[in-house]
Order: C-alpha cells, then structure tokens, then sequence
C-alpha cells in the first residue's frame, strides 16, 4: 500500500455510541493498525441544534472502554487540528467561497417555506419532488433584490452533469448518473457547513487515505467526490460496509441490542468480547475462527474479509463470545470487574476490603465456566459471600428429606475437621473416602453436602466450593445445615 494510512472515525455527538457506529469505529481502528497507520478521531459537532458536549463525552467514554484509542483528536492533538468542526468554521467559509467564485457553487434565497410548497406542486404533477434550480441562474440585480428582501441565502453546489464513479474497496464500481441529483445544499444560511462539504473538507485537509463508513453514507458519495474533484483534491479510497439488522432481519432497534455500547459494560461483558464481536458483524477470517484476540484482529483483519452482505446482530452470540472471553481472561482482572456487580447486589462493600478482593479472585477460577456476564457472578456464585446460607426450598426438599442424611452431614462435618492440609486434593480425598466408608455411591454424600454449604442443587465444583470457604465457615454451614433438616423433619411431623 503507497504512503501511510489515514482513516478515521468522525461521529456526530447527538446521542450515544451505539453497535453500528462502533463497529464502522472498530474497522477503521482494525485497518489502520494492520497497516501501521494512523486513527483520528473527529467529532462532527455542526448541527448545533442537535450536538451535546454530554453526547461527544458519551462517545469518548464508550472508545476509550472498547479500547480503541486514536492517534489524534480530542484529548490528544495532532497536526490537523482542530478535531471538532465547530471549532473548523473558517475552513468550510473559504472553500465555499472558492466554490462560489469558480462558479461551482451559487446563493439560493429560496426560504423553507417555499422549498415545501413547491416540492407538494411537483409531487401532485407526477414530477420529481426535487430542487428546480431556480436560483442557479438568478441575475446579480435579482440577488441584490433578494438580499433587499432581507434574505440570507444558503449555498448550492451546481451539479454538473455526466457520471460519478464510486471505486468501492468492498463492492466494486458503483455508478450514479449526476441528473439523479439535485444542486444540493453545502452551506447553511447561519454559515454552517452541511454534512457532505465539511466531511470532503476535513478527510481532505487532515490527509485520510481510506473513508471506511457504512453502507447508508454510499448515496454521499458521489456528491462528495464531486466536490473532491471541485476543490482540486485527491480522492481518498472508500470502503462502504454492509448494514446490521436484528435476527428477523429488519432495522437493528433496541429490542435487538441497538443500545449504547456504555450499556454493555453495565450487563458484564468485556470490552475484548465487544471488539470481538463487533468485528465479526461482516467481516470474517476463516469459516471456523470465532475468538479473537485484539492482536490476533489486528494482524488478521483486511478489508476482503468484510461482506457486501447485512450482518446480523444476535444477543446469544455475543454471550457466547462473552463466556468464551471470560474463560480465558486473567482471573485477578476478572475478580476486580466483578466487584462492582457483587458491591451493587449488597455482597461485598462498595470499597471493598483486602480479604473480599481475594475471595473474588478465587471464586472467579470456580465460578468462570458458568458465566455468559461479569453480571452473572452474583447469581452463580452468591452463596461464598453470605453471612447465613439461604437455603432453595426445592434443594430442601429434594435432598433434606431424605433418610439418614443428618448423619450424612455430621460425617461430613467430622471428616473434614480432621482433614488436613484443607486443599481441593485432600477434601476431595476424604469425601470420596467417606463415601466409600459409608458404602454409598459418592454422588449421596456429595449432593446434600452442596445444598448444606451453598444452599442449592447446582453450583461449581463442590471440592473446590469447600477450599474456597475454608475450614470454620464449612464446619459452621454444616451444623447449620443439619438444624435445617431437622426443622424440616419436625415440619413434616407437625
């Protein structure tokens, strides 16, 4: 590839960061990595109406989280700076003007009102609802009677006419015929840029080589290489990549999973399983590689890879995705990411001590295989941080009705006072034995011995579960659980 790559993320601050802008954020991020290049961030804040300081803070957030940090932009500067186009009016001013005084661009007084009016009278001909041009070819006493009038015009972009040839990096040429397009409007009567002018501007002055977007922008972009070629600059590459939908294959909308990406690190899921995910919302390596690591994205995403096809968003996926990056996460990590779900669900402290970080720690090696969530920790693995087991009802019955299982628990409960070193190994070791001693099958020692300690039929490993709590606090749970059967025993007779 001749030169160094360029490309960029440039989103507009109305709203939050959501799963398309994040993942047309990640492609760029992706390309320019493989290649060494750069990424920019810039934040296109023009419609004043609409953008917040609130929403581009929003967005920041939500990119630094992913991890996709930016070579330049906002918080970190750079040589083609300013990175908000609201702080790049004059920019946009001078280059309309050009346009103007090439005569590629002309002043157009026509109010909204009017526009609308005119659009209905076309409409109910049967003609085409677009701009007629009539400022195009006004006279310059006839623009003084406007600006009399006390009009301030907008400007228009003259179309000219014949062909635009998009050269599309994922679907090949794309042609429009210009006479499809109205003279559209570059700037606002305030001054402010319109989207497609200030996009050509910025790419341009800030040198991108690649404009990696999403497939709705594709209809901009013969309107911007028209400008391209007006201004005199170099066209970039572009790469349009294919919509996201839902499973039903309509629009992706919040009942899919179209919310902000802040909202998933709020349900539990890593940032590296987002990433990972989100990569694979059109594009793939191979026909059987899922997991990735950043690294491995980095060295293996290319541009042939994403499909011209709609990608499909589906939430058990990225579960799926998520439990496999918990599997493989580093457990001290995972144990700290988990400790504002356990704070939140009244488990640990909100500053949590020395001895919760710990136990956290370990209880994620036992706890990760059963995980689709960080979230998910307090459900799986609740039971290793109570005071007082709060017994199922269904385990109870199921297994505290049981003949003989007092006695059970009490050789439990005698058997692990004496056992010694009190590791996984040696508990394991001596329920095992005492099953045998017992002469039953291990798993009637095992299941009651779990409902006494955890409260329910299912939870991780049992062996592991006892090293975890420890000596005292399973010794204490066991004599606890044997007053529960026996509260039971004298319900059923009452």
């Amino acid at each position: 590839m001749n030169g160094k790559v360029r490309c960029r993320f440039a989103p507009s601050p109305t709203g939050y960061l959501h799963v398309g802008g994040a993942r047309t954020a990640l492609f760029n991020w992706l390309f320019a990595r493989h290649f060494g290049g750069s990424f920019i961030l810039r934040i296109e804040d023009t419609d004043v109406q609409r953008s917040t300081e609130e929403s581009a803070d929003t967005i920041i957030e939500a990119m630094r989280w992913l991890g996709l940090e930016w070579d330049e932009g906002p918080g970190v500067g750079g040589d083609y700076g300013p990175y908000f186009q609201s702080q790049r009016l004059e920019y946009y001013a001078d280059c309309a003007r050009r346009l103007v005084d090439m005569g590629m661009a002309y002043p157009c007084y026509c109010t909204p009102e009017e526009l609308a009016e005119r659009r209905k009278e076309r409409l109910s001909r049967g003609e085409s609802p677009g701009y007629d041009g009539r400022c195009r070819e006004l006279t310059a006493r006839e623009r003084a009677q406007m600006e009399a009038e006390g009009r301030k015009p907008a400007l228009r972009f003259a179309v000219p006419p014949g062909e635009t040839i998009v050269h599309d990096l994922i679907r090949g040429d794309v042609r429009f015929d210009n006479s499809s397009f109205d003279d559209f409007v570059i700037m606002k009567s305030d001054g402010f840029p319109m989207y497609n002018l200030a996009c050509v501007i910025d790419d341009s002055l800030m040198k991108m080589t690649h404009i990696i977007r999403a497939e709705e922008h594709l209809p901009n972009t013969p309107k911007q290489i028209m400008l391209y070629k007006a201004l005199g600059y170099p066209l970039p590459e572009f790469a349009h990549v294919s919509m996201i939908l839902g499973p039903d294959r309509t629009k992706l909308s919040k009942r899919h999973g179209a919310m902000s990406v802040m909202q998933y690190k709020e349900m539990g899921y890593l940032p590296e399983a987002m990433v990972n995910y989100l990569a694979l919302l059109g594009w793939a390596y191979d026909a059987e590689q899922q997991i990735f690591s950043v690294d491995e994205l980095i060295q293996k995403f290319s541009l042939d890879g994403v499909s011209k096809n709609p990608a499909i968003f589906d939430m058990k996926k990225l579960e799926w995705v998520n439990s496999q990056h918990i599997h493989l996460a580093d457990r001290n990590r995972l144990g700290d990411l988990m400790l504002p779900f356990l704070a939140e669900a009244g488990l640990v402290g909100d500053i949590p001590s020395r001895e919760d970080i710990s136990l956290v720690r370990d209880v994620v090696e036992v706890a990760r295989e059963r995980l689709k969530t960080l979230k998910d920790i307090v459900q799986v693995a609740d039971f290793f941080f109570w005071d007082e087991v709060k017994f199922d009802e269904g385990a109870v019955k199921k297994f505290f009705t049981r003949p003989g299982v007092e006695e059970i628990l009490k050789n439990v409960e005698e058997s692990l006072a004496r056992c010694e070193p009190f590791t996984r190994e040696e508990i394991e070791k001596t329920l095992r034995a005492l099953a045998e001693t017992l002469g039953m099958k291990a798993a009637e020692v095992i299941h009651p011995t779990r409902v006494a300690l955890t409260g329910r039929a299912a939870s991780p490993g049992l062996f592991e579960v006892i090293a975890i709590l420890g000596k005292e606090k399973t010794l204490k749970r066991l004599a606890r659980a044997r007053d529960k059967v026996r509260e039971v025993r004298q319900g059923e007779i009452e």
